[in-house]
């Protein structure tokens, strides 16, 4: 997630890994990274700052209060109000307040959505107010994801892949040597037998292979996902054509119409959310689940100490689980490219044009969010790697318990993790946003209800690709 992005009391357990989230400097414990914020304007007039945020992590609501105190505690002239939203309203909220042209100065959210803020004319670009020293203090590669041409748009808030999540008893039990999955992937071919052995019949209930989040936008995240892995890692290759007009992507299509009609995921598949398909993985419905952050196993681990405690609060029906991350399948003979996902703190302005000390302010304030303290505990919260240098500092003193074969596969994702793609123009990713929310979504999702055949969806992608890029600006092999 959901984040969030998509995935939060019960809701937290099963929709917190639809996306996650950030952190802080600006405590006595990590004054390095403090220090450049706070020269960053001279002003010391008084300036409120506002952020809209969602759950990014299961405890991170909790700590608004105590943020905006310790903000204030370092620039005591600012303010940093907080609006809370939950991840089912985050982005119609802040939608809704960028259509009024008075966004929020500061909002969590994925970065690659800053596209189509862009092209509304309302994100604010911060590359002549982030000083130095917040910019060196960032892992490179999550801070390109933040950008578009030229501009800097914000600070990542954690850079994760999107893998899928396996119940460790049930793996094993349909001979799949997972240790060897985590080091060396699977293609396509290995991931349909496998699931296939982990369909199982017991007392008139069955028990699926794989089991993914559909219903609604979040079919996308599950097409996406696996055309990363299929040669597409994304919508436009490097020449700037429209790549989903390729003879891969049909052959994805019928690959993941495929598995239903195996019989290794429900036929019901287009009416399981995030939260279903949690409550499927949690009470040994499905072997393997997706799409899965390394929150999961953070997830996982709390509702098997509930049930230890025979505490009420654990997910009905549910059974231990440990839970084991394994990457994507590859499709068409293609490399893996895991999808990467870098959510973070988008800076906004409104109609008119901000002071310069206002927008120093919503700098300071968004580095605050994202890095020390603050993002040290958020992304420990979500089993995520930390990627400022003042939140590893930070981390030292936490302690975070994590299956180290777990943290080894993560890696490995990371390493062969999509790049970040800030050479297309604002006017063609908006375009391309456009075409998979009234195009992509809907034929996907009759897709995986069977009311589309792949070939049908694949004609009518190509179609609205040429009408919206031109014949010679998509993808003919």
């Amino acid at each position: 997630m959901k984040r969030k992005m998509p995935v939060l009391a019960s809701v937290v357990a099963l929709t917190m890994a639809l996306t996650a989230c950030g952190g802080t400097s600006g405590t006595k414990a990590t004054p390095a990274p403090s220090a450049p914020a706070a020269t960053a304007a001279a002003s010391t007039a008084k300036d409120t700052i506002t952020a809209l945020l969602p759950p990014v992590s299961p405890n991170y609501q909790k700590t608004f209060e105590q943020m905006s105190k310790d903000f204030t505690a370092l620039y005591p002239n600012l303010t940093l109000k907080i609006e809370p939203a939950s991840w089912e309203d985050m982005k119609q909220k802040l939608d809704t307040q960028v259509n009024a042209g008075s966004p929020p100065d500061i909002a969590f959210g994925g970065s690659d959505g800053i596209p189509k803020y862009v092209q509304q004319g309302l994100l604010m670009d911060i590359t002549d107010a982030a000083t130095p020293e917040m910019v060196n203090d960032y892992d490179k590669a999550p801070l390109e994801y933040m950008k578009n041409g030229k501009g800097l748009y914000g600070f990542p808030a954690y850079m994760e892949v999107h893998a899928l999540g396996g119940n460790k008893e049930f793996l094993e039990k349909a001979g799949i040597d997972w240790k060897k999955v985590q080091t060396n992937g699977w293609t396509y071919d290995e991931f349909r037998q496998a699931i296939k052995k982990g369909v199982v019949t017991e007392n008139g209930k069955t028990r699926y292979g794989f089991v993914f989040a559909v219903k609604g936008v979040a079919s996308v995240d599950y097409l996406g996902i696996m055309a990363k892995n299929a040669g597409m890692p994304n919508a436009f290759n490097k020449d700037l054509k429209y790549a989903y007009t390729s003879k891969n992507y049909l052959g994805l299509l019928k690959d993941l119409r495929q598995l239903i009609d195996d019989g290794s995921m429900p036929k019901e598949l287009s009416s399981v959310d995030a939260g279903k398909r949690w409550n499927m993985f949690l009470t040994g419905q499905t072997m393997i689940t997706g799409k899965g952050l390394a929150v999961f196993e953070n997830s996982a681990k709390t509702n098997n100490a509930k049930l230890k405690a025979s505490d009420a609060s654990a997910v009905k029906d549910s059974i231990p689980v440990d839970y084991i991350v394994l990457p994507a399948p590859t499709f068409q003979g293609a490399k893996q490219s895991s999808a990467a996902v870098v959510d973070g703190y988008m800076t906004f302005r409104g109609k008119k044009e901000p002071t310069a000390e206002h927008k120093a302010n919503v700098v300071k304030a968004a580095y605050f969010l994202a890095s020390g303290k603050n993002a040290a505990t958020t992304n420990n919260d979500l089993f995520s790697a930390h990627i400022t240098q003042s939140a590893k500092k930070a981390a030292e003193s936490m302690k975070i318990d994590r299956n180290p074969d777990n943290v080894a596969a993560v890696d490995f994702m990371l390493k062969n993790a999509t790049p970040a793609r800030s050479d297309i123009p604002t006017e063609l990713g908006a375009k391309a946003i456009k075409l998979e929310t009234e195009v992509i979504v809907p034929k996907f999702q009759g897709l995986i209800a069977g009311e589309v055949t792949p070939e049908a969806m694949y004609e009518a992608v190509k179609a609205a690709a040429i009408a919206a890029f031109g014949a010679d600006g998509v993808v003919k092999d």
